[in-house]
């Protein structure tokens, strides 16, 4: 009979228990391959776990062999009689072994050697037990991959921290995790799926740049041998993209990593998707219309009637977007309307309202950090925001009825925002004065602001029709539509702190519980 769980080791204890497992299963696996290779190039499976559901019937009624393999995910001895639950890709189906089958000593190896975690393949036939579990009487067995180190216990509780620096634990422990990660690819490939019918040609652009823009962040900086130049990782792909309008392509879209050196958070990581599609002759009310109707399908999608439920507060993600303008929501957040407002006069009221103000700090980001402290938590229901000030949106079109603001929108859902777009300046005059003002905020002291990219400039004098964007995280996206609460849970591999280091071995959070310290 199984034995029950005992109290899980701490500290010394634990990595000393999992060296003494390693070398316990080193034995085992030495045993194993005196008969048999040990790591075999392959094994032939003539189902999954799911077809053998879905044949069942088929399967049962006439007595067919079938050949599954997966991981063994627990191992029950009772008497004569083995169970070993079986995981695969699609789910998990039971094996059961007889003695009276596999004859004495076979049966010995199983019950002695095979562990929890080993990869096996097995051939017999297909039954329901007494208590209606699918179960395959094997007739034969082979070992594909032993597990030297243990999985984490089933009493474990498995931390954002370990799931996330053991990615391999999660998703081998965590069918839900699999099942996220499904979604996830669901989720791009619906957005992919709509913009084909829009009729946008997917393209690819350099992500190493000798001039980065396209956003303000800092970038990533690598230096390439050969040319002997320094290159950028790309903080945006839209001066590319915009390249690609200009040289006569109508609508484009790339769905591509990013990279900026910024802080983490719930909702930032270093490298992360992003989705940026552009049209000509589009402004950004054309543009708007487009999310709408993504939302509506993922919506149709991933929700039920429309709706979402992500942190206990249902979305309505199929019934259009609330329009807000950027000025007006600060002005009912605050009670002060910031238009026209100088720099001091806007920084002292940022400063009353519990914003710390850099002197490097522009009217424009200033408004922004007050606009992302007192009002953005607010907008759960999906909302554009629109109507920015220009120095936040240097590649942005001057608003065409308020001077000093730009043609952009942003959409917001649960408190925070998904995408980004702008009715594209396209004025290559215009775009050289923005870029010289960018230029001095950086000489100020704003590392995020953009470097002026005079190739750009001159492919823009060749003529750019008018043109609308827009840049869309799709982690942000995928978080919405799985109800998770952190960009860490929908990539696969976030970027982490690195684990600290005890002389030559690196030890970290879940180490002596999931049996990882570096040998």
């Amino acid at each position: 009979m199984s034995q029950p769980d005992a109290p899980p080791p701490t500290g010394e204890h634990a990595a000393t228990d999992t060296h003494r497992l390693v070398a316990e299963r080193q034995a085992k696996l030495a045993e194993l391959a005196a008969g048999a290779p040990a790591y075999p190039h392959r094994f032939d499976r003539t189902h999954d776990s799911a077809s053998l559901r879905a044949r069942e019937a088929e399967l049962t009624a006439g007595g067919a062999a079938v050949r599954v393999a997966g991981r063994v995910m627990t191992k029950r001895i009772m008497g004569k009689t083995a169970f070993l639950p079986l995981q695969d890709d699609a789910g998990s189906v039971q094996t059961y072994f007889r003695r009276d089958d596999l004859g004495e000593e076979e049966f010995r190896r199983v019950a002695r050697l095979l562990d929890a975690g080993d990869i096996i393949g097995v051939a017999g036939t297909l039954f329901r037990t007494r208590t209606g579990e699918l179960t395959v009487r094997v007739q034969e067995w082979a070992l594909l991959a032993k597990a030297l180190r243990p999985l984490p216990e089933k009493w474990h509780d498995m931390s954002l921290e370990l799931r996330t620096r053991r990615r391999y634990l999660d998703l081998a422990m965590n069918p839900e995790s699999r099942a996220r990660f499904r979604r996830r690819a669901a989720v791009i490939e619906c957005v992919r799926g709509l913009l084909d019918e829009e009729g946008f040609l997917q393209v690819e652009t350099p992500a190493l740049q000798p001039v980065y823009g396209g956003a303000t962040a800092r970038p990533f900086t690598t230096h390439h041998n050969a040319l002997d130049s320094r290159l950028f990782l790309r903080i945006a792909d839209e001066l590319y993209l915009k390249r690609l309008i200009i040289g006569g392509y109508e609508k484009v879209f790339e769905i591509c990593k990013d990279f900026r050196n910024e802080g983490m958070d719930r909702t930032h990581n270093p490298e992360f998707t992003m989705m940026e599609c552009y049209a000509a002759y589009w402004d950004y009310h054309d543009m708007m219309a487009l999310v709408e109707r993504l939302f509506a399908r993922l919506a149709a999608q991933f929700g039920e009637g429309g709706r979402i439920v992500y942190g206990g507060r249902e979305i309505d993600l199929g019934g259009g977007f609330r329009r807000l303008r950027f000025l007006d929501g600060l002005r009912e957040a605050t009670g002060v309307d910031f238009r026209g407002l100088g720099r001091d006069e806007t920084a002292a009221h940022a400063r009353r309202l519990g914003v710390e103000v850099a002197p490097t700090m522009g009217t424009g980001k200033i408004l922004d950090e007050l606009f992302t402290l007192l009002v953005e938590p607010k907008l759960i229901q999906p909302t554009f925001v629109m109507d920015h000030p220009q120095e936040l949106s240097p590649l942005a079109k001057a608003h065409r009825d308020e001077p000093g603001l730009v043609e952009r929108f942003e959409p917001f859902v649960a408190g925070f925002e998904v995408g980004n777009s702008f009715t594209e300046l396209n004025d290559p005059a215009e775009q050289r004065r923005r870029f010289l003002a960018q230029a001095e905020l950086r000489a100020a002291g704003d590392d995020e602001a953009q470097p002026l990219d005079e190739d750009f400039l001159q492919a823009l004098e060749h003529g750019m029709p008018p043109t609308a964007g827009l840049g869309m995280g799709l982690d942000r996206l995928v978080m919405l539509l799985c109800d998770c609460h952190s960009i860490r849970d929908v990539l696969l591999f976030p970027h982490l702190r690195p684990e600290e280091r005890d002389g030559s071995r690196e030890t970290g959070p879940g180490d002596a519980a999931d049996g990882a310290p570096a040998p």
